[in-house]
């Protein structure tokens, strides 16, 4: 396959990107354009210590309209997901306590979703647009605290600006409302909003090297392809190296626009949090969860394995608590991959991690790890054999596995 392999694949990529979108974000240059008039906008506003919310409201909507401007049904798709869950919404906040009511609102938000997940893995993608999966975590986290008594009211307003916030519209990092809202009605000084500025415009600058610079320049060396005729040390070196070339790639093209979309956030006032610290200097697999992709862990964390360990420690599921700890790993990773999609690569991605998190669980509790977590040369091991599973799963995740495996 070789060179042509990657041509093909940069060719369905781009050719892919022009029919998802009228203008991808923080990748074409006419986004950074409309982007910096924005933030000039922003800028004024924030320096006269005005309030941003209503700008930075008229700027998402703006953005999501390019965004969609030449897809009628992907702008069809999002405002029936945008009724569907404001909807849901409604319902909740107005019987916060009704079972039923959170059973339906959790319906009216998640449906849009898992219509599009499911008919995506037979090519039809029903429902689905740019972002649909960031939004329908962001509208259902409002839902379950609604429903359960953390947030006592949010105004239409509020939700809508917390919803379409464009810097963060298409691909997360995944915000919380209650810290949203704070940061949408702080009025700031001059000197402190002209430090979010400031900040802003370098989280901007770093993540144009990440994404176009580094992430570009390894993305020119991958080439992924099939087993050769060489010898086996060869041939598996090569896939090693393909491995590692998509995981960094990965990590520098996501991890670019992460910190583009924080850095956007932050000069419309919104400190929207980090989605990477350092994941390549995890010690282990939990270690490296709670660097990697953190906004999208942490809700996990909080929404889904805390709810399903509470449930299976009321209802006395299993006898020890560890075994309570490894289900919630390996329900809370499947739901991770299903997330990503309902193809092979992506469930076996999911359950690669949660087998990983659920030994790993056990591991903690050995004798062994507690004598030796802090010695040095333990810790270099563990950073060692972390990284060869991690690079791994992302050969998963990527289809390279999948692809060897059936001789392609």
């Amino acid at each position: 396959m070789g060179k042509s392999t990657a041509k093909r694949l940069r060719h369905l990529r781009a050719v892919s990107a022009r029919k998802l979108v009228v203008m991808s974000f923080y990748a074409d240059p006419s986004f950074f354009v409309l982007l910096f008039v924005a933030v000039v906008g922003a800028a004024v506003l924030g320096l006269l210590e005005k309030p941003l919310k209503w700008y930075g409201l008229v700027a998402s909507l703006f953005f999501v309209a390019l965004l969609f401007m030449n897809d009628v049904r992907q702008l069809a798709c999002f405002v029936l997901f945008l009724a569907s869950s404001a909807a849901g919404c409604a319902l909740i906040m107005r019987t916060p306590k009704s079972k039923w009511s959170f059973r339906i609102a959790l319906a009216f938000t998640l449906y849009p979703l898992v219509v599009c997940k499911v008919s995506g893995a037979f090519d039809a993608s029903l429902l689905g647009f740019a972002g649909i999966s960031y939004l329908t975590f962001k509208a259902t986290q409002v839902v379950i605290e609604v429903h359960d008594g953390i947030i006592e009211r949010m105004s239409p307003s509020d939700w809508l600006c917390f919803i379409v916030f464009f810097p963060v519209f298409t691909s997360g990092p995944i915000d919380r409302s209650r810290r949203f809202v704070e940061d949408l009605h702080a009025t700031r000084s001059r000197d402190e909003y002209a430090g979010l500025l400031a900040r802003g415009i370098v989280l901007i600058a770093a993540g144009m090297v990440y994404k176009m610079v580094i992430a570009a320049y390894i993305f020119r060396l991958y080439d992924p392809h099939g087993w050769g005729n060489a010898g086996l040390g060869v041939e598996l070196w090569q896939q090693v190296i393909i491995a590692y070339q998509y995981g960094l790639y990965l990590f520098f093209d996501f991890a670019g626009y992460s910190l583009m979309a924080m850095g956007a956030s932050y000069c419309f006032g919104i400190r929207t949090p980090r989605n990477f610290r350092a994941p390549f200097l995890a010690v282990d697999i939990k270690d490296f969860w709670n660097r990697w992709h953190i906004t999208l862990s942490f809700w996990l964390r909080d929404f889904v394995f805390m709810r399903f360990s509470r449930f299976a420690l009321k209802h006395k599921l299993f006898k020890k608590r560890l075994r309570v700890a490894q289900c919630g790993f390996m329900v809370n990773m499947l739901l991770m991959g299903a997330w990503h999609g309902l193809s092979a690569d992506y469930l076996l991605y999911g359950l690669f991690h949660g087998v990983l998190l659920a030994a790993t669980e056990a591991f903690q509790k050995t004798k062994f790890y507690k004598a030796h977590k802090k010695e040095l040369w333990f810790r270099g091991v563990s950073w060692f054999v972390t990284m060869q599973v991690v690079f791994f799963g992302f050969a998963l995740f990527s289809g390279q596995i999948t692809r060897l495996a059936c001789g392609a």
